[in-house]
C-alpha cells in the first residue's frame, strides 16, 4: 500500500469515527419508541414507563413505550425488526426471549444474537417457594422427601410451559431427581390461587405475583431461590438453607436492546444514559415495590451472564424434554 494510498484510509477512518461521535452526541433526533411484549400494568412494563419518563427528559424529545402483547412475545419482537435501525426504535426483552426461546423452538422468528444488541439489564427477580398457608410442607427438603416417596403425586403450577415458574420447578426436579406434575393455569392470579386453596402443593413465584396471597395469610414462603436472603424476608431462608439443593438459584430479569450493528459511540451512549435514569433513588422505590433488585452489569458483563443463563435453560429444557413447536 502506497504511503498516498494508506493516508486516505486514514482519513477516512477518523471522519467515520467522528461522525458516529457526532451522531452518538445528537441522539435522538425524533421520538424515540420502546416497544414491550408486557402488557400495560404489568411489572416489567411500570419500571419501563418510569425509566421511558426518564429518559425523556435527558433526551429532551418524546420517549413512546409501545406494548405489543401475545404470540409469546412475538409481535414485540416483529414490530421491532420492522423499526428503525438508528437507536430510535429500542425494544424490552426477558430471560425467555433471550435464553430459554432459543432452546425451547426450534425455528425461532428472531435470532438472539444477530437481531439484538442488549444494551443493559433493567432489573432482576428472585421466585418464591410458596405452599399453602395450612400446608404441613415447612421445608423444602420436605417436599423433596415427599416427591421421593410418591413419584409423580406432587403437583406444582405456571401459566404456561417454558415460563421461568416452569423452568425453575423442573431445574428442582432435575436437581433432586424427583418427578412431579406440571399444571397449566390461564393466567397468574389462578394460578396462586390455586396453591392458596390447596390444588397444588407448591409453586414459585414472585413478590409481585404471590406477595398478595402471601400478605393477605393464604399462602407462605418457605424458601427463595436466591443466593442469599433478602433484606425484605429476613427469615425466608434460600433453597439450600431450607433442605433443596445446593447452588440452586432462579431469576426473572429483563433488558433493553437496540439493533445490532449500532455504533458503539451511539449505543455506549444509550447504555450510560439508561443506567443513570436506573441508578435515581425513586426507580429504586419503585423496584422495592414489585420486589424487584438493581441489575448493575457492563454490556460485556451482562451478555456473559446470558451465556450463562442460556446454558443452564438448555440443560434443564433438555432434561424435562419440553418444546413449544
Amino acid at each position: 500500500m502506497t504511503p498516498t494510498r494508506l493516508a486516505g484510509l486514514l482519513a477516512a477512518f477518523a471522519l467515520f469515527t467522528t461522525g458516529a461521535a457526532h451522531a452518538a452526541d445528537d441522539f435522538p433526533t425524533r421520538p424515540v419508541r420502546i416497544l414491550t411484549p408486557f402488557p400495560a400494568g404489568a411489572g416489567p412494563e411500570g419500571v419501563l414507563r418510569v425509566l421511558a419518563e426518564k429518559l425523556q427528559k435527558k433526551w429532551g424529545k418524546p420517549v413512546i413505550v409501545e406494548n405489543k402483547p401475545g404470540a409469546n412475545g412475538f409481535i414485540a419482537i416483529d414490530t421491532f425488526k420492522r423499526g428503525a435501525t438508528d437507536g430510535h426504535d429500542l425494544v424490552q426483552l426477558d430471560n425467555v426471549h433471550l435464553a430459554a426461546y432459543p432452546h425451547l423452538f426450534k425455528k425461532l422468528p428472531y435470532d438472539p444474537a444477530k437481531d439484538f444488541d442488549v444494551l443493559a439489564p433493567l432489573f432482576r427477580t428472585w421466585f418464591f417457594m410458596a405452599v399453602p398457608a395450612a400446608s404441613s410442607y415447612k421445608t423444602v427438603g420436605d417436599i423433596v422427601a415427599d416427591a421421593r416417596a410418591n413419584p409423580g403425586t406432587l403437583n406444582y403450577g405456571s401459566w404456561s410451559v417454558g415460563n421461568p415458574v416452569h423452568l425453575g420447578s423442573a431445574l428442582l426436579e432435575a436437581s433432586t431427581q424427583t418427578q412431579m406434575q406440571h399444571v397449566i393455569y390461564k393466567e397468574t392470579s389462578m394460578l396462586y390461587a390455586g396453591v392458596a386453596n390447596g390444588e397444588l402443593n407448591w409453586s414459585l413465584g414472585t413478590l409481585a405475583t404471590a406477595g398478595p396471597l402471601q400478605r393477605a395469610g393464604k399462602l407462605r414462603f418457605i424458601a427463595i431461590t436466591a443466593p442469599k436472603r433478602q433484606a425484605a424476608f429476613p427469615d425466608v431462608p434460600t433453597v439450600a438453607e431450607s433442605g433443596g439443593p445446593a447452588g440452586y438459584e432462579m431469576s426473572g430479569w429483563t433488558a433493553i436492546a437496540a439493533p445490532r450493528g449500532l455504533p458503539k459511540a451511539l449505543a455506549d451512549r444509550i447504555q450510560k444514559d439508561i443506567e443513570a435514569a436506573l441508578a435515581e433513588p425513586d426507580m429504586k422505590e419503585r423496584f422495592a415495590t414489585f420486589g424487584y433488585d438493581a441489575f448493575p452489569a457492563t454490556r460485556e458483563q451482562f451478555n456473559t451472564f446470558i451465556a450463562a443463563e442460556s446454558a443452564k435453560y438448555a440443560d434443564v429444557i433438555k432434561r424435562a424434554k419440553v418444546s413449544l413447536d
